[in-house]
Parts: structure tokens; C-alpha cells; sequence
């Protein structure tokens, strides 16, 4: 079992900045990948970025790419999602999933096997 718990959502204007933690237990952290997504009301569940279990391989959808940054400190047993420069339409549920599967990280949330409970972002225009 691996429990994920996310923090750092707020309300922030454009072009402004959070940085999302999602803390982990469980399971030996630094054995899987991570991933972040997210859920504005009315749409599907989408991708933002992943993170492989060392941390050397990052991946971004491109709506995002340039403006926020995955990492993670194995040793603190958390992910964090930097975002930049966001945007109202930056604004939805932001969850953490851990997916594990030692391969790639993937972009498909059916591939993430724990989530967790989600952390409103709201981004003013």
C-alpha cells in the first residue's frame, strides 16, 4: 500500500507561482515512479508530468512544458510540482499518483496504481 498525500494548492493570480509537495508512505519510495495530473470541473482527468523512480527522467504534457517542473527527494519521500507563469486555465484538482511499474513513467492515469486526495489550484485572472 502507498498512501500519497498532496499540499501547497492555493489561490494565486496569473503569472504567479506554487510549488505543490505530495508525501509519501508505504512502500519504498524511491522504487517508483510518480506522477501529477489534474481535474478542472467538467473535464476528464489529464496528465501535467512525471518522474521516474531516480528522479533522472521528466516528462511534461505540452501545455505545461516550460512553466513547471517536477522533482523529487527520495530521502524526504516527496514529489513536488513547481509551477511558473500559470494561468486560469492552470486552474483544477492537482493529484499525485505513484505508479509501480519500474519502467517509463506514463502518461496514462490508468497506468498509476495509488492517488491521492487532491489539492485545489485556482489561478485569477
Amino acid at each position: 500500500q502507498v498512501q500519497l498525500v498532496e499540499s501547497g494548492g492555493g489561490l494565486v493570480q496569473a503569472g504567479g507561482s506554487l510549488r505543490l509537495s505530495c508525501a509519501a508512505s508505504g512502500r519504498t519510495f524511491s522504487n517508483y515512479a510518480m506522477g501529477w495530473f489534474r481535474q478542472a470541473p467538467g473535464k476528464e482527468r489529464e496528465f501535467v508530468a512525471a518522474i521516474s523512480w531516480s528522479g533522472d527522467s521528466t516528462y511534461y504534457a505540452d501545455s505545461v512544458k516550460g512553466r513547471f517542473t517536477i522533482s523529487r527527494d527520495n530521502a524526504k519521500n516527496t514529489v513536488y510540482l513547481q509551477m511558473n507563469r500559470l494561468k486560469p486555465e492552470d486552474t483544477a484538482v492537482y493529484y499525485c499518483a505513484a505508479d509501480l511499474w519500474p519502467g517509463v513513467p506514463s502518461r496514462m492515469k490508468t497506468s498509476y496504481d495509488y492517488w491521492g486526495q487532491g489539492t485545489q489550484v485556482t489561478v485569477s485572472s
